[in-house]
């Protein structure tokens, strides 16, 4: 029989965006500057983190020139990757919170979501190494918001086609300096424990609406 022509349209899909921000050398130069003196200042808030360290969700006012241009680009992330019910693009006012955390070895972050907001993402400021070893671990890994139903149903298949690998399971981000991506604040994610001597740096944050209930 002859092949069939079949039309696939993947349905329900979660948008993940990311961005190299272009030279990030002494922007994150900076960052880790500010960030490093304010964790010697103040202690970690215990959030998602397993150890490690996590700011107040005030960033924004205290990371400086180059936290605050980072949050301005990812807002304009933000603003590009939604829509109104039309598909009309619109510039929503978003709120913010924003944050720093720093991993030291084995260091990582449990399985979480944002409650209250629509974006949540991240920035690479120092990646630990990460990014040339990755036996060093301290993946960000995003779980398909499914659950575990695609594979126990049937451990041995997967959808066909690019995206179908992950069905059941996750997808990863391998840190490098000068990432940023964003992520629908509803998807279950976590940070894999880092396994290097050094410290893997980045900067949070979450887009929310003012008015939303």
């Amino acid at each position: 029989m002859a092949r069939l022509d079949i039309a696939v349209k993947g349905l329900f899909a979660t948008p993940v965006a990311a961005v190299q921000l272009p030279d990030p050398e002494a922007r994150n130069a900076a960052l880790r500057a500010t960030i490093l003196r304010r964790r010697a200042e103040t202690p970690s808030v215990q959030a998602s983190n397993a150890g490690g360290w996590h700011s107040d969700r005030d960033i924004a006012d205290w990371g400086g020139v180059e936290a605050n241009e980072v949050l301005e680009l990812a807002r304009q992330v933000a603003t590009q990757m939604v829509a109104d019910r039309q598909g009309q693009p619109l510039r929503p006012a978003w709120s913010m919170q924003a944050w720093a955390n720093v991993n030291g070895p084995g260091d990582g972050n449990i399985c979480h979501y944002h409650p209250g907001a629509f974006w949540s993402g991240t920035y690479y400021v120092d990646d630990g190494g990460c990014a040339d070893d990755p036996a060093l671990g301290g993946e960000f890994e995003m779980l398909d918001p499914r659950g575990p139903g695609p594979g126990m149903y049937a451990p041995a298949l997967r959808f066909a086609g690019e995206d179908g690998a992950s069905a059941g399971s996750g997808e990863t981000i391998r840190p490098r300096p000068g990432l940023l991506f964003l992520f629908p604040s509803w998807l279950f994610h976590q940070v894999r424990p880092y396994r290097g001597d050094r410290l893997r740096i980045s900067l949070a944050f979450n887009f929310g609406l003012p008015n939303a209930r």
